[in-house]
């Protein structure tokens, strides 16, 4: 597997001898019992582990159907974050998001199957790989706009239909491990899932409104 080459939170270049999966897992193991929160969580990964916190949010979504609620909490503190990247501004959130408390025992189930496929993911990621679309400037910029849709696509109230929360926390997953690993195709998988979640949402939408106009003209018969 691959070594982390991080470059986020404060800007500087850091070498990291462990492995993504690594870093969260030790995150996941010191969660307290009786539940986590936002302040939480933030604290565990580290004052520069803002992407390491995306990507940990965006792990529990790896499943077809989420946790109900938490597609909210953790996807507005991923937009948070996000505004924060793309105006180079310390993260800022309101107490009342810092403060929700999440039940731990239901995240555990969810971050174990998670790992599995964040294991698969960093077999294909390769750090400094087409690195011109990790860099900053317009590329930085796009980039973190891209993490933004993608916050805003897992927020979107599809939570309960299949995979309407999976498509955007891969692609949000992609992006902050592209981000940190500086992997440009690790990025590009990044975009290309937020464009298939806006066709899936487009076809969901449309199909809905075409079942809704049908009922009524059967009702009007």
């Amino acid at each position: 597997m691959n070594h982390l080459d991080i470059d986020e939170g404060s800007g500087e270049n850091r070498a990291s001898t462990e492995l993504l999966s690594e870093r969260l897992s030790k995150v996941v193991e010191a969660m307290p019992d009786e539940g986590v929160t936002l302040g939480d969580l933030r604290q565990l990964v580290g004052p520069d582990g803002l992407m390491l916190l995306v990507a940990l949010l965006s792990l529990v979504f790896l499943i077809p159907v989420s946790i109900p609620g938490v597609s909210t909490v953790f996807g507005l503190a991923i937009l948070l974050i996000s505004v924060s990247r793309l105006f180079g501004r310390d993260l800022w959130m309101p107490k009342k998001v810092q403060g929700r408390v999440i039940s731990t025992e239901k995240l555990l189930p969810a971050f174990d199957r998670a790992f599995k496929w964040l294991h698969r993911l960093e077999k294909i990621s390769k750090p400094r790989r087409m690195e011109w679309l990790a860099a900053d400037g317009l590329v930085g910029v796009i980039n973190s706009c891209a993490l933004i849709l993608g916050a805003v696509l897992l927020m979107m109230p599809f939570g309960l239909i299949p995979f309407s929360n999976t498509i955007p926390a891969v692609a949000l997953l992609c992006l902050a491990i592209g981000i940190v690993q500086r992997d440009g195709v690790c990025i590009l998988l990044g975009h290309i899932s937020n464009v298939l979640t806006i066709i899936y949402f487009s076809v969901l939408i449309g199909g809905s409104g075409v079942a809704i106009s049908e009922a009524l003209r059967r009702f009007s018969e």
